[in-house]
This record gives structure tokens, C-alpha cells and sequence, in this order.
């Protein structure tokens, strides 16, 4: 790490992904340590993907090889559960690939294919499905001035922070579009989210038909938080982000921003349900029928309202991109 002032961007860059990074040192138990996604919360959110894709693979009329890709795969949890929950019928044609730039976890499927990059554009069929990843794609950070002028946070290795440079250029056009600074004044903060709209197109593009989906924390032009979002995780707490390797830098993405031309912005909630994630509790008869099924039903229940409730989990943005034509109206409710 350097103690030269240098963007958030390429600070966050060499924190997480560099030599030594938080994703990059491949040792311990990976994000699941720092953090609690939908992914670790339950194995229904694995079932609710493998439902999808079990729609993604009717909508194109059953290919004889599936694609399922799994961006920012941590350490391939998602792929296991789904895999493990596709009928076999499904299961015998899909092609799994995880993209991660950590290195292959021991014990992982052998028929994942591990790659540090996304696959060429237009090479595969099938879905494509980003778990909180958009929100660990490096951006730059702008607060304006006494003025309320836009300005670039400048960071070092420790944390602190200045000032720097008007923002100009594409980063400022963006702002302008995309995040407007609500009132004229200091410390007002955003987060410069192009890059992570170019990310999402290269993803998107990787299919030449099927559905590229995302989840992540959200917010949209008319909430966007007038102080950003940036922060950090280690050792399952939220803590202040310093950019040095030692914990997790993320914030929220602008999934508006991201959005292309038929793309479908759904809340988790929505998108879970619409899957059959459904957090009722089991009737009480059933309890006095069969007290085990009852238990487990209860369980079930219990997850699944913790991944659909909307003031958690369930408040996550999901954005749906068909591609190629097919793969439309597949959350329908």
C-alpha cells in the first residue's frame, strides 16, 4: 500500500485487488467472514436462482448447454447451492462458471470453471447473475466545497482524506445526469458510479442470449443519500473504510445508471416472491399432524422472511437485462 494521495478508485483498486488484497489473498473463510449476504442468510436464495434459471432455460427453449455465471463468486457458495438444487434434467446441461479474482477455493465442483475475467462477449447461452458485486467495482468519490463545487476525495492508505480537483470531464457529466447535488453547499458526497455502469454493459454483453441479472444495495435518482455510502466491513461489522487491505471498501450502486434499454428494476422482495420465496408461517394444524415438518417449515419460513424483508435484505435493488429477445417477463407477477 502507498501513502501518496491518490481518488478512492484507485485506492479501492489496490485495497481490495491488489497484491495482497482483501479479495485477492485467497486464504480463510472469504467475504462470508466479513459480511452476511442473501447468499449466506439461507439455501432458499440458491433455490430462488436455480427456479430462474430453470425459467431463463424454457424462455430459450432448452439448449443443449445451459450457462449459469456467477460474478464476484466469492468462494463458489451460490454455484454449490444451485447446482444442488437443479433437477437433474437441468443440472446435466449446465455449464457453471464462477468470476472471481481470488484463486479457486479447494473442494469446489469440478465442472465449475474458475476465471479471473469475464468469458469473451456473446459467448455463452444461458444466465448470468452478479450477488453484490457492482458494489465492490472501484469509483471515485466527489464532495463539494464551500463553494459547492464538486471536488475529487483525495484518500491515502490510512484513511484520510482531502479535497482535490474540480470534478470534470465524464465524471462530472455523470454527476450531472445521474446524481445532482440536491442543494448548494459543503460536504455534500456521491459516488461516481460509471465505471460500475460500464462493468454491468461488459457483463450483460457476455451473453448473446439470455438474462444477465444483479443484486446489490441501491438507490435511485430521486434517493440518492445526499452524504454517499461509502463504507466498510471486517469481521462482520461495519467500519470506518480505509483503504489498506484490511477490510472490505464498498458502496451502493446507482441501478438506474446501470440499467439498459428494456432492463427491469425489481426490489428483492418483488423478485423473491415472484420466484416463490414466500415467508408466511406454516399453518398451525400442521404443527399438531406432524411436529417435525412443522419445525421445518417454520425454518423455512423464518429465512425466507429474513431474505424478502423490506427492511433488510428484501430492500435490495435486483436489475433484470434481457438478452437477445427471449428471457422477457420472467419476475411477471
Amino acid at each position: 500500500m502507498t501513502h501518496d494521495w491518490c481518488g478512492w478508485r484507485d485506492a479501492t483498486e489496490r485495497a481490495l485487488y491488489g497484491p495482497g488484497g482483501f479479495y485477492t489473498r485467497g486464504e480463510g473463510p472469504g467475504p462470508a467472514g466479513h459480511f452476511r449476504t442473501s447468499v449466506h442468510a439461507s439455501p432458499r436464495y440458491a433455490q430462488a436462482l436455480a427456479t430462474l434459471l430453470g425459467r431463463v432455460d424454457a424462455s430459450l427453449g432448452h439448449p443443449g448447454e445451459l450457462a449459469l455465471v456467477d460474478v464476484g463468486a466469492g468462494r463458489g457458495e451460490l454455484l454449490t447451492g444451485v447446482l444442488g438444487a437443479l433437477p437433474e434434467s437441468v443440472r446435466a446441461r449446465v455449464r457453471p462458471y464462477a468470476v472471481e479474482r481470488a484463486p479457486r477455493p479447494a473442494g469446489l465442483d469440478d465442472r465449475v470453471t474458475w476465471l479471473a475475467e469475464l468469458p469473451a462477449p456473446g459467448s455463452l447461452t444461458g444466465l448470468l447473475f452478479a450477488n453484490e458485486w457492482l458494489d465492490n467495482v472501484p469509483v471515485d468519490v466527489a464532495e463539494t466545497d464551500e463553494a459547492g463545487v464538486p471536488r475529487r476525495v483525495l484518500v491515502r492508505a490510512d484513511g484520510t482524506e482531502r479535497l482535490g480537483d474540480p470534478v470534470t470531464g465524464a465524471d462530472a457529466a455523470w454527476l450531472a445526469r445521474w446524481w445532482p447535488a440536491p442543494y448548494d453547499g459543503p460536504g455534500l458526497r456521491a459516488e461516481i458510479g460509471h465505471p460500475r455502469d460500464t462493468a454491468w454493459a461488459r457483463a450483460v454483453r457476455t451473453l448473446r442470449a439470455g438474462l444477465a441479472a444483479t443484486a446489490d444495495y441501491a438507490h435511485t435518482r430521486d434517493t440518492r443519500p445526499p452524504y454517499g455510502t461509502l463504507t466498510g466491513f471486517r469481521d462482520g461489522r461495519e467500519v470506518r473504510p480505509v483503504p489498506d487491505g484490511s477490510c472490505d471498501i464498498t458502496s451502493h450502486v446507482a441501478l438506474d445508471a446501470c440499467a439498459g434499454p428494456g432492463a427491469e428494476h425489481l426490489t428483492q422482495r418483488q423478485a423473491l416472491r415472484a420466484l416463490g420465496v414466500d415467508g408466511s408461517r406454516p399453518p398451525l394444524a400442521l404443527a399438531s399432524s406432524d411436529p417435525a415438518a412443522y419445525v421445518r417449515a417454520l425454518g423455512s419460513a423464518g429465512a425466507a422472511a429474513e431474505l424478502t424483508d423490506p427492511a433488510g435484505l428484501g430492500a435490495f435493488g435486483w436489475l433484470l437485462q434481457p438478452v437477445g429477445g427471449s428471457c422477457t417477463g420472467l419476475l411477471a407477477p
